[in-house]
């Protein structure tokens, strides 16, 4: 029984032994070079639409201001008109 254990120890380690090298060497793959072309288009992409979202909303908001100002120039008109009669 207890050479049994042992003998199962050892394949255990060894099979963990030949996993760690492995992992440590990467093992040659080329992965890494089409994932980083993956993230990066991904990134690109994510800046294209938050940069069309701040143009968006940039012209939004001067097209509020404009509007604005265009309210206010016509109260103030119409006060001046109201303060010569």
């Amino acid at each position: 029984m207890r050479q049994q254990k042992i003998t199962s120890m050892k394949k255990f380690l060894t099979v963990l032994v030949i996993a760690a090298a492995l992992t440590s060497c990467g093992g040659g793959s080329s992965d890494a070079a089409k994932t980083d072309s993956a993230v990066s288009t991904v990134v690109d992409s994510a800046t294209k639409v938050v940069d069309s979202t701040a143009t968006k909303v940039d012209s939004t908001i001067k097209a509020v201001a404009d509007t604005a100002k265009s309210a206010i120039k016509a109260v103030t008109d119409s006060a001046k008109k109201a303060a010569k009669k």
